[in-house]
């Protein structure tokens, strides 16, 4: 048995921690702090209570960076280890400082922050460590355990009674043998959580059985007989019908809007808790004197740390929080997270009306102007390509434009002259080319205008598949949405792009049509400035901007008290794009009569110096998107990375400040047709001789002879040109068979094993051979055409990422 780690009394300081590790577990053994070993870390032990510590790495190197600090109650746990464990916390939270976020976990119910860290999901182990000897013990397999396995994307699997009553309908069980496992999904289940079921099958595989355990999947009771027989001998024959899902959280609970704010505080020897205010909830509600509790509906509970309120108060944090919690009659199990000021959570900023880091601070009126003006700076590109990607500033926007109008449904190509007028009742293809690093690269913006037809929407995505298919699949697509363009979009207009309303048809003639017109003009160079028309009264006016009045008989160009000289500069460039009659310059405050009778009288305008909104502090934050229960269901992956795009996944990136579409409009305009997703039924090839008695047997005590239980794995079809199957060890293979095949149905079977990879490369859909397919072209090639030019065999290219077949396949002239 491996060492047992040294103790470490926390009284005595600081436990040791491996600086360059983001992730750091303890577990509270006689009260006291005794590290977790690193190839442990997702196994926790229900009658003990452990401490957590998560360092972004990616954060380190900067002053102030927020760490995440959790102490995880298991559900045996003693109120002495409780309380340990709390104090361990504050004493830990001193030491790292206030940019320490702390949370309190409860077994069965962790924050999404907490189950971040673990992507392969966490095991709950029955009783403690003194009687598990060990947190893992590897190559054990003089073991019967039955493992309930839920969640979606964050998996954890629990240790259950061995018995058919464990069971139901919605969730996945593993029924651990030592040499076999066997994995049960329920009717009810679906793919993604089968899938991910799988992979944490697997990962017990290989971490606890060195990878020397057999794997089985019944999907089909009926179609994996075998396998039935040995859960059947282990459990006994089942009586009865299987119980439906237990709900693991009240979807209600989840989206409950009630939102509570309580100012905490002492008054004698008496403590209070006064309410002070519902949604919505303001910033300056808090005081950085005082602590405070917001109560998410009794899903969760926030303690806000003011800077400036005592040590005593900070310390009492959590015990102030499970006394409120059980003053509200609420769950014991309610997570509590506990924030100091100026290093809250993104899920707390949100529970307010807006939310402002410089809170209280002296700030300069027009800095985060000067900010944006410095970043655009396009000659630092090259040189700062972090700030080019914190931009997304692909190049200094030199390149070539070509603007595409989506008329009749179909695209029309707009006259160079005009190719920055757009309209907001139209949709636009706007295709950028330029050069990096010596190859050419086309950016494709589908710009879409706030008063367009949904039938003009949908044929902005079909037209711009067709544009791609002419490209060879080498355009990258970017949506935009009218008033959120991003800045290479703005650049690469140069300071002339102009939003008129309607849907002026681009034939080059005069668009000024109506009597009176307003275009309020924004930026201060020409990789910034954008101009839009609004409705022409005097309440559109802002005294932050400029705006140009148009009509019949004059032209006013008016200046706003808070305009700078570089506002000014930019629009007397701009309006010889909006009209070449002669300009009146006009001040705020020194409008002449006729002024005002053209926007219908004076009116009540913003007066204020609007500033700019800095979004620098805010953090992209990614959610995966669940309806399987009729409502739909957001759940959040925290420190998120490219492996958590799942192709069994429907995510939702919030960005911000980026152009987020609709669920309707992705489906309906982006993604397309879905492909199926065929079902994995897994049985195992036993012997034809060997009998349920035997056979059972043979698998509980663990036979090591893979000879007779050599096993299937990968898809089959009745066509040449999608055959392939793989036999291995039953040493270190999943028991997989399917009973429909991954790959793209034929239409017709190809008896020369596949089609000439002249008629399928770089071909449009209209010019394909009868019956391929045009989203799949590249099932058609025979297996040895695919081998020699995707460099893998098609069952290794459609286990790849939906979005990684697609990179692929438009690399190669397939998409």
């Amino acid at each position: 048995m491996a060492e047992r780690p040294m103790r470490m009394d926390t009284s005595k300081g600081l436990p040791a921690m491996e600086s360059h590790r983001d992730l750091h577990i303890w577990i509270i053994e006689n009260l006291k702090m005794v590290p977790v070993p690193r190839r442990a870390y997702r196994n926790f032990f229900e009658e003990h209570c452990y401490i957590v510590l998560h360092v972004p790495q990616s954060l380190k190197a900067t002053q102030g960076a927020s760490k995440d600090l959790h102490y995880w109650v298991g559900k045996e746990a003693s109120r002495d280890a409780e309380d340990a464990a709390c104090s361990f916390v504050q004493h830990l939270q001193e030491a790292l400082g206030g940019a320490t976020v702390q949370h309190r976990e409860a077994q069965g119910h962790e924050s999404a922050c907490f189950l971040s860290y673990f992507r392969r999901g966490i095991i709950y182990r029955k009783g403690g460590l003194a009687s598990g000897l060990s947190h893992v013990e590897t190559n054990m397999y003089n073991i019967q355990r039955l493992l309930h396995i839920r969640g979606r994307k964050h998996v954890s699997a629990a240790e259950v009674e061995l018995s058919w009553n464990s069971f139901n309908k919605g969730d996945i069980f593993l029924l651990d043998l030592g040499r076999m496992m066997i994995q049960w999904n329920g009717p009810k289940t679906s793919i993604a959580e089968k899938a991910r079921g799988l992979a944490l099958t697997r990962s017990l595989q290989d971490q606890e059985r060195g990878g020397r355990a057999q794997i089985g999947v019944v999907d089909d009771e009926a179609k994996a007989t075998d396998l039935m027989q040995i859960m059947e001998a282990v459990l006994g024959c089942r009586v009865g019908n299987l119980h439906s899902t237990t709900p693991t959280k009240s979807i209600n609970q989840l989206q409950k809007p009630s939102v509570r704010l309580y100012h905490v505080y002492e008054k004698g020897k008496d403590l209070v808790v006064q309410e002070l205010a519902t949604c919505p909830l303001t910033q300056d509600l808090l005081q950085k004197e005082d602590c405070y509790i917001l109560d998410q509906g009794g899903f969760k509970i926030y303690v806000w740390q003011g800077c400036m309120s005592s040590l005593q108060e900070k310390k009492a944090s959590f015990s102030r929080a499970l006394g409120f919690i059980q003053a509200k009659g609420y769950p014991s199990y309610t997570n509590v997270e506990v924030v100091n000021d100026g290093t809250e959570s993104a899920a707390f900023k949100q529970l307010f009306q807006s939310w402002s880091g410089e809170q209280g601070k002296n700030k300069n009126p027009r800095g985060i102007g000067k900010l944006l003006q410095v970043k655009l700076d396009v000659g630092k590109l090259h040189s700062q390509p972090e700030l080019a990607a914190q931009l997304r500033m692909v190049d200094d926007s030199s390149g070539e434009v070509e603007v595409w109008c989506i008329q009749d449904l179909r695209r029309q190509p707009v006259d160079p002259k005009h190719r920055g007028q757009l309209c907001a009742g139209s949709c636009y293809l706007v295709l950028y080319t330029y050069r990096n690093m010596g190859h050419i690269q086309y950016l494709l913006y589908l710009w879409q205008g706030l008063q367009a037809s949904a039938q003009e929407i949908k044929a902005l995505s079909s037209n711009a598949e067709e544009l791609d298919l002419l490209y060879h699949g080498a355009l990258v697509h970017e949506h935009v949405t009218m008033g959120s363009e991003p800045p290479h979009f703005l650049a690469i207009f140069q300071g002339q792009l102009v939003v008129f309303q309607g849907s002026t048809a681009h034939s080059g003639k005069e668009q000024l049509t109506s009597a009176t017109r307003l275009f309020h003009m924004r930026g201060t160079d020409n990789h910034n400035t954008w101009t839009e028309e609004v409705p022409a009264r005097a309440s559109s006016l802002n005294s932050s901007d400029i705006f140009l009045l148009v009509t019949a008989s004059f032209c006013y160009l008016w200046f706003g008290k808070g305009c700078s000289g570089d506002q000014r500069e930019m629009a007397r460039t701009v309006v010889t794009v909006i009209s070449k009659e002669n300009k009146e310059i006009v001040l705020e405050g020194q409008e002449p009569p006729h002024f005002w009778e053209a926007l219908g009288g004076r009116a009540p305008y913003p007066s204020n110096k609007r500033l700019p909104v800095d979004m620098s502090g805010f953090q992209p934050r990614l959610f995966e998107c669940s309806s399987q229960t009729g409502h739909l269901v957001l759940t959040e992956v925290v420190f998120f990375s490219q492996e958590d795009l799942d192709k069994y996944d429907v995510m939702l990136l919030d960005t911000w400040q980026e152009n987020n579409q609709s669920y309707e409009e992705v489906v309906e305009g982006s993604l397309g047709a879905v492909s199926a997703i065929s079902e994995i039924t897994a049985m195992s090839r036993w012997p034809v001789s060997g009998r349920a008695g035997p056979l059972a047997q043979q698998a509980l005590k663990g036979s090591e002879d893979s000879s007779e239980n050599e096993l299937e794995l990968g898809p089959k079809a009745d066509c040449g040109g999608a055959s392939t199957s793989r036999s291995t060890s039953t040493s270190t293979s999943t028991s997989t068979s399917t009973s429909t095949s991954s790959y793209p149905s034929s239409p017709r079977c190809l008896s020369n094993g596949g089609l000439p990879r002249e008629q399928l490369m770089h071909q449009a859909a209209e010019d394909l051979p009868e019956g391929v397919d045009p989203a799949h072209k590249e099932f058609y090639l025979s297996d040895s055409d695919f081998q020699d030019i995707f460099g893998k065999s098609k069952e290794e290219f459609y286990s790849m990422a939906k979005w990684r077949q697609q990179q692929q396949k438009k690399q190669l002239g397939f998409f």
